[in-house]
C-alpha cells in the first residue's frame, strides 16, 4: 500500500512547517538571551517542571536534525 500524493504532500508540510518553527523560536530565543545579557551582564534560566524541560528537549533534537536535513539538502542542491 502506498499513500495518495496529497497525503504525502501534507506530511511533507507539516514535517516543513514544524521545523522552521522550531529554527524561527530557536533565534528568537538566542535574541532574547543576547538582550538578557546586555542588560545584566549575565543569563541564567532554570526550568522547575520536568514535562516542560522534556518537551523543550525533545523539540530542540528536532530543530537539530531538521537543521541537518535540510543542510544536506541544500549542499546537494548545490553540487
Amino acid at each position: 500500500m502506498t499513500a495518495t500524493p496529497a497525503f504525502k504532500r501534507r506530511i511533507r508540510f507539516f514535517f516543513h512547517s514544524l521545523g522552521l518553527s522550531c529554527l524561527g523560536g530557536a533565534i528568537f530565543l538566542q535574541a532574547l538571551v543576547f538582550a538578557d545579557i546586555l542588560q545584566n551582564g549575565f543569563f541564567m534560566a532554570v526550568e522547575q517542571n520536568p514535562a516542560i524541560l522534556a518537551f523543550e528537549v525533545v523539540l530542540t533534537g528536532f530543530a537539530v536534525i531538521y537543521f541537518i536535513y535540510i543542510y544536506q539538502r541544500l549542499m546537494r542542491q548545490v553540487k
